[in-house]
C-alpha cells in the first residue's frame, strides 16, 4: 500500500520532468485552454503538445473535455501550479 502511494508521487514527479510539460502547467493555470491555444502560445509542434498533454492526464494533472472537433485541457490538480511557484521563489533566492 505504501510502495504504491509512493509509485504515484514518482510518476507525477516523471511527468513534471519535462520543460514542455512545466510551461503547459504554468499556461493552464490561467484556465482552460484548447489545444491549439497551447500550441500557438508554446510555440512548440502540435504532436510535441499532444504527448506532453498525454503524460500529465495520465499522472492525473490534467483533465480534458471535447467540444465540437476541439480538445479543452485545464489543471485537474490546482495545487500543482501553486507548487511550481513555490519553486520559482526558491529559484530566485
Amino acid at each position: 500500500m505504501k510502495s504504491e502511494i509512493y509509485n504515484k508521487k514518482a510518476k507525477l514527479f516523471k511527468a513534471l520532468s519535462n520543460p514542455v510539460r512545466l510551461e503547459i502547467i504554468d499556461f493552464l493555470a490561467d484556465g482552460e485552454k484548447c489545444v491549439c491555444e497551447i500550441v500557438e502560445k508554446l510555440n512548440y509542434e502540435q504532436p510535441h503538445i499532444s504527448k506532453s498533454l498525454i503524460k500529465l492526464k495520465e499522472a492525473g494533472l490534467i483533465q480534458d473535455k471535447k467540444v465540437g472537433l476541439n480538445v479543452y485541457y485545464s489543471l485537474k490538480t490546482h495545487c500543482v501550479s501553486e507548487f511550481i511557484r513555490c519553486i520559482d521563489v526558491v529559484e530566485n533566492n
